[in-house]
């Protein structure tokens, strides 16, 4: 079967631009797809924030893109993506795009969010028309991109582009995209898809609502989130529309991208290590204690913490936990996040409060977290809801043993750990408490002092498993096939 033209749509892309994991996914697909074959390509705002990596150029030709009461213009830039030929088109628009925050500022989201967005997608179809290039499929993310889909179903329906079909991730569902129904007038969008079945939800606009009904297939990040969002528990307020579309959802589990998650050659390791000579791994420790402030005990068992410290990932259950873990269990923590102001005010506490066994660095830093990946003999991960989670694959891969809740792609990721038998790769409990978290560290602290050689064999599962893009491109591959052919009615040769 012939290559397939696969368009990417997307408010971040990893190494230009990045806030979560939505930016891992979309900066390392690609370069698996176009590995295989594939004509891709990636459109993302050009934010004030975006940063250089290699050439970038401008297009000659201003970009027209039809919103608002007059046509607005763009300016595109083309980069690649690093170490490929797949092409990143980053929209230049000062009003929309020069601030350098993606969704939110120092006072909160973003109030024209739902214009910025709606910006990028029109752009985005606008592109395809002024390069001459129609894709098979436009892959969406997120509430984001939400109106993509709705763009191909009506205004564009009669035109080439109509024929594009459209896959739309979701990433997070909690995230929703509400606007005020003056986007639809700004997208120049039919006022009577103003409608439940389309997207209107409580008397708003939902733009992930409106590419969950309008999109050709639907995918989520892992299969155990496919069937969680289905439910009144973790649907937010859509499992309705999610059972409705149920056979156009499917489950792919998110890949990481093994060449820069490797202990091998990994640049911010001060040693390296790999699954046959783990012995650098000690070392790593060391730098860890040392970078944090942690007491220089190579015997010590340390827990890592790399997470933005909001409810979903459950660093409130940690903080409860701490004092009662400190207290009765020998072990260091080495923490690095950022959010509420109240976990951070805790975690700050604790480092004060238990010196040398607590180290904790508030904000985020690349290469402290990938030490911590290293350098750590357990990576904790309480989170309430996890759609796909990569750190318990960076981790696994470093010989970081996770512990971790019981959810979404922690579930499809970590095989739990049975006593005696050599087995699993972690460790993980079910309720969403504090004492079920100090339990199972108290599970693992037992496990890394008295069953040394389970703990070993811990790590090395972990090692062994294959978390790379590879299974899962070809899995996505399947999806555009299915996406187009349902589109066109045409059979893909």
């Amino acid at each position: 079967m012939r290559p397939l033209r696969i368009l990417f749509v997307t408010p971040e892309v990893e190494p230009f631009v990045k806030v979560g994991g939505l930016a891992d996914m979309t900066g390392a697909l690609p370069k698996e797809l176009a590995a295989l074959g594939h004509d891709v390509r990636i459109v993302c705002p050009a934010y004030g924030s975006v940063k250089s990596h290699g050439p970038r150029t401008a297009r000659a030709e201003p970009l027209g893109v039809d919103v608002g009461s007059e046509a607005q213009w763009a300016r595109t830039w083309e980069a690649t993506l690093p170490g490929t030929a797949v092409p990143v088109y980053l929209l230049e628009h000062d009003g929309y795009f020069a601030r350098p925050e993606v969704y939110a500022g120092p006072g909160g989201s973003h109030t024209d969010n739902d214009l910025r967005f709606a910006f990028l997608c029109r752009g985005a179809l606008s592109l395809c028309q002024q390069l001459d290039w129609i894709p098979d499929v436009v892959h969406g993310h997120d509430w984001t991109t939400g109106l993509l889909p709705v763009y191909l179903n009506t205004t564009l329906k009669n035109t080439p582009l109509g024929r594009i079909a459209s896959v739309f991730t979701i990433h997070n569902l909690e995230h929703q995209g509400y606007a005020d129904r003056r986007v639809l007038d700004f997208a120049r969008l039919p006022a009577s898809e103003f409608r439940a079945d389309s997207v209107e939800s409580t008397g708003a606009v939902n733009m992930l609502k409106a590419g969950l009904y309008h999109s050709t297939k639907l995918t989520t990040v892992s299969p155990t989130y496919a069937e969680e969002i289905k439910t009144p528990a973790g649907g937010w307020g859509l499992d309705d529309v999610l059972r409705f579309r149920a056979g156009d959802l499917v489950g792919i589990l998110n890949g990481i991208d093994t060449a820069a998650w490797n202990p091998a050659t990994d640049k911010y390791l001060p040693t390296h290590y790999s699954a046959t000579t783990l012995a650098g791994k000690a070392a790593d420790k060391r730098a860890l204690q040392a970078r944090l402030g942690l007491a220089q005990d190579p015997h010590v068992a340390v827990f890592g913490v790399v997470a933005r410290f909001v409810q979903q990932k459950g660093l409130d259950l940690l903080a409860e936990a701490l004092p009662h873990i400190m207290g009765r269990m020998h072990v260091q923590f080495a923490i690095l996040g950022s959010g509420d102001p109240g976990l951070e005010h805790t975690f700050r506490w604790a480092a004060g409060q238990f010196p040398g066994r607590v180290g904790v660095n508030i904000g985020y830093d690349n290469e402290l977290s990938h030490l911590i990946q290293g350098g750590s003999d357990c990576f904790v991960m309480p989170s309430r809801s996890e759609p796909c989670g990569l750190t318990q694959m960076y981790a696994m891969r470093y010989g970081t043993v996770p512990l971790a809740r019981a959810t979404g792609g922690l579930i499809d990721t970590i095989e739990q750990y049975t006593e005696g038998s050599g087995k699993g790769t972690g460790f993980l409990f079910t309720d969403a408490t504090a004492p079920a978290l100090y339990n199972t560290v108290g599970w693992a602290c037992a496990t890394y002092y008295d069953r040394p050689a389970e703990f070993t064999r811990l790590r090395l599962n972990g090692m062994a498993k294959d978390f790379s893009w590879k299974t899962s491109a070809a899995h996505y591959v399947e999806v555009y096939r299915w996406a187009a052919e349902q589109r066109t009615g045409e059979k893909l040769v």
